[in-house]
């Protein structure tokens, strides 16, 4: 696919999607989310790619939401009906975004309001500087989202806060509450980002993925549950590597090993 509306590039291991509307505050159209969620799925089947990064365009914003000119365009154009296909679509992008078998990095070069916060909230995790602000908007304007991500995110009494009272939350508050994992200067907000992407990308794959799958798979799940996932998917979908596949430098390098 030919992107008009975002760019994907990949370097060291990792891949790099930017929501480029930069003069429409990388407002996310129906066309943007088509690519965005393809470059996610061109990105995860790249056996050179180990981790995946989402930013947008300019200083200014992340993202500003969903394109409300389209949208109202839309309202017009569709029926009800109609409506509610193409809004199960984009849902179900929004979740195919965040099961993604890869880890997805946020980072945060400015404001994520309304669908940005939707869509920010679906990634691993997030790297902020100071120009990141959050705002969940959905009861402001009858809508409802977010509510199978944000309490994973900073937990159900701070997610019910910030989905109750679509309120602005910046970047010291998000970095205080989980929702960024870090909070740096805005000249330093790409080397740390790409210092912790390509650190997962030079893992193993097979690993990282497993860890991300069970992570996923375990939410909810009481502890005896989570151990067997795990047991269960190290027996059975990714077993440990052998000594000589895991530790390759350290049988092969000059000298006899460490003893006690």
């Amino acid at each position: 696919m030919n992107y008009e509306l975002i760019t994907a590039e990949k370097e060291d291991g990792v891949g790099i999607i930017t929501l480029n509307r930069p003069e429409k505050l990388n407002a996310m159209n129906n066309q943007l989310n088509v690519e965005l969620q393809d470059a996610v799925k061109q990105l995860n089947a790249d056996d050179e790619v180990g981790c995946v990064i989402v930013t947008g365009a300019g200083k200014r914003a992340f993202s500003a939401g969903g394109d409300i000119h389209e949208q109202r365009e839309n309202d017009l154009k569709f029926t009800q009906e109609e409506l509610d296909a193409r809004s199960a679509v984009r849902s179900r992008g929004s979740y195919e975004i965040s099961a993604c078998p890869k880890p997805i990095i946020g980072m945060m070069n400015g404001l994520a309001y309304g669908g940005g916060a939707v869509l920010a909230s679906s990634l691993d995790f997030r790297i902020g500087c100071e120009h990141s602000s959050f705002r969940f908007l959905a009861a402001a304007y009858g809508r409802i989202n977010c509510t199978w991500t944000l309490p994973n995110q900073v937990g159900w009494p701070i997610a019910k806060e910030l989905l109750f009272t679509g309120r602005v939350v910046e970047a010291e508050e998000a970095y205080r509450i989980g929702l960024l994992n870090h909070l740096v200067p805005c000249d330093q907000l790409k080397a740390k980002t790409m210092e912790i992407a390509t650190t997962i990308s030079k893992n193993r794959s097979d690993s990282v993925i497993g860890v991300k799958a069970l992570l996923l798979q375990d939410m909810g799940a009481d502890l005896e549950a989570q151990w067997a996932n795990e047991r269960d998917y190290t027996t059975t979908v990714a077993r440990g590597a052998k000594a000589e596949e895991a530790f390759p430098e350290f049988i092969s390098r000059k000298g006899r090993p460490l003893t006690s």
